[in-house]
């Protein structure tokens, strides 16, 4: 299996601009991502997709391959689809360019799970922690005993209408694995009720009845959203040493 990771990323962001470009315990924050998705012994490859030529400029000059695409996109997704159009592969992982957690292990569990019989789509999710359970910035996932994926939402779930703390719940994670046939379905399909309602684009495969496979890591991830995320993802990567 050729696996491929796309990394999209842009400078347009309204919370943190330009994010891609902010240092990370002393590293671009788009270098981090790519490094760490670069240490998977899993991947052929590993492609930065954007339409900035501050970005490009950068990746290029430290040895990043990188790729330009349409201002167009609408997301990541759309971003990762344009690449996969040129790079032919089986599987092309997204993996957004504010995840510089990301770590090899992630990598290789994800695409682990691409090699079972019939799996189009796959994520990952981790063990979700106390003051995760109730926070809409966290997303949580219900899936199936077999690992497919019931639902997505930043509400609170599953229920324990009883309060007896028996339930596990699961942050998701924005790892994602596909196959080239079904990125090329979802970019075709319009944006679907349940995705507007909660905001998560992965929504728009369970609309559309095609299954999505859940793996668990333990290994927890934190995507950059703000000057809070940046410092708090700095000093852990700090505390670990990986400067």
């Amino acid at each position: 299996m050729k696996a491929i990771v796309v990394i999209p990323s842009r400078l347009a962001s309204t919370r943190l601009p330009r994010k891609p470009l902010l240092q990370i315990a002393g590293k671009p924050m788009i270098q981090r991502v790519y490094e760490g998705a670069r240490a998977s012994s899993s991947v052929a490859d590993v492609i930065v997709a954007t339409d900035s030529d501050e970005i490009f400029d950068l990746c290029a000059s430290r040895g990043m391959k990188v790729e330009m695409t349409s201002s167009e996109c609408r997301s990541g997704t759309d971003r990762v689809r344009e690449v996969a159009s040129r790079v032919s592969a089986d599987v092309y992982v997204n993996l957004q360019g504010d995840e510089p957690m990301a770590r090899p292990e992630q990598i290789d569990t994800l695409l682990a799970l691409m090699l079972r019989p019939g799996v189009e789509v796959g994520t990952l999710m981790t063990p979700c922690k106390p003051e995760e359970v109730n926070s809409p910035s966290a997303v949580k996932v219900v899936a199936r005993q077999d690992g497919r994926a019931l639902y997505f939402s930043r509400a609170t779930i599953p229920h324990d209408r009883d309060d007896a703390g028996s339930v596990a719940r699961f942050k998701h994670l924005g790892f994602y694995a596909y196959t080239g046939s079904a990125l090329e379905r979802f970019c075709a399909w319009p944006e679907s009720a349940l995705e507007r309602a909660e905001r998560l684009e992965q929504l728009r495969f369970l609309d559309n009845g095609v299954d999505l496979w859940v793996a668990e890591t333990p290994f927890d991830s934190i995507g950059v959203d703000t000057a809070e995320d940046l410092a708090r993802v700095d000093a852990i990567l700090r505390a670990e040493g990986r400067v």
